[in-house]
């Protein structure tokens, strides 16, 4: 039988008064991180279908993915990368059963972010 009170029940304020913490925030960034990967493949894979399509088009594609958008995405993608992995090495460390205290695992959450930055430096200087 259908709840006939339903609009008299008081509303639950989950979102109005929940203070996002960081380890959920950093643990959403590594699923949105996640999912921002696949443009770079997807570039990836364009710009090698394209080395084997034929000169002409390889240059038309070589010169949108080394313009400025295309290095800003890229750079993007290094920093997706980078940020997914630690994030991936701190799943790792908890599922061991280490690091799980709130202090150990904000240390965590300031890691992968400082680390994901730092490392993305590092690649980018490299190559």
């Amino acid at each position: 039988m259908a709840d006939v009170n339903r609009g008299n029940r008081p509303l639950s304020p989950h979102l109005t008064i929940y203070r996002p913490q960081l380890n959920s925030m950093t643990s959403i960034m590594v699923r949105i991180s996640g999912n921002a990967l696949l443009l770079g493949a997807i570039l990836i894979v364009w710009w090698l279908l394209a080395a084997a399509t034929g000169p002409a088009y390889f240059a038309t594609v070589d010169g949108l993915i080394t313009s400025l958008l295309g290095d800003l995405v890229m750079a993007a993608s290094v920093l997706a990368l980078w940020y997914h992995a630690l994030g991936g090495l701190r799943h790792l460390i908890w599922d061991a059963g280490y690091g799980l205290e709130v202090e150990a695992a904000d240390r965590m959450g300031w890691g992968m972010i400082i680390g994901s930055v730092a490392l993305t430096f590092l690649t980018i200087i490299a190559i």
